[in-house]
């Protein structure tokens, strides 16, 4: 998916990636292969289960290092609702919008069905409250795109992949 966060993605460190097809060939593919975008990459596209990835990283200060994880971590704590199960930011940020900004100005902040709900501490994450299911998730995610294109009339687009049916 390129992941990223604080103004960095995984791009910017994978030198190569190693994957096997679905019929069990191998392949080596390099940077320039993996068409990464902004959260996408040729396996968005492409079947193949990734086996290996090689990571160019840079040496630095211990303790620097130490630090800046911490930061990081801690504004994981404050910014986003970490203390309950979620897949992690469900949607993506838009060319000229902020999404969990328009989720939160159309009034949907803290928005549930069944135990699926919209954060109250970070309106891009659905989180579950309990026992939600895939259903309500998806229920939730689909009344959260429909009322966001009424209000600002802009498509949101799932950061989250759904597998299955």
């Amino acid at each position: 998916m390129n992941a990223g966060a604080h103004g960095k993605e995984m791009k910017d460190i994978v030198k190569t990636v190693k994957a096997i097809d679905y019929q069990g060939k191998e392949k080596i593919f390099t940077i320039e292969e993996l068409e990464f975008d902004y959260r996408t990459s040729l396996f968005k596209k492409e079947k193949y289960i990734i086996t290996e990835v090689v990571l160019k990283l840079q040496k630095g200060n211990k303790e620097e290092i130490k630090a800046k994880m911490e930061e990081y971590a801690n504004y994981r704590k404050e910014k986003q609702p970490i203390e309950y199960p979620s897949a992690g930011s469900t949607f993506k940020r838009g060319s000229d919008f902020i999404t969990a900004k328009l989720i939160d100005e159309a009034g949907l902040k803290g928005y549930h069905i069944g135990d699926a709900e919209i954060s109250t501490k970070h309106c891009g994450f659905v989180i579950n409250k309990g026992k939600a299911t895939a259903e309500d998730v998806l229920a939730l995610v689909e009344y959260i795109q429909e009322k966001v294109y009424e209000k600002f009339n802009k498509k949101i687009e799932l950061e989250i992949e759904i597998i299955g049916e």
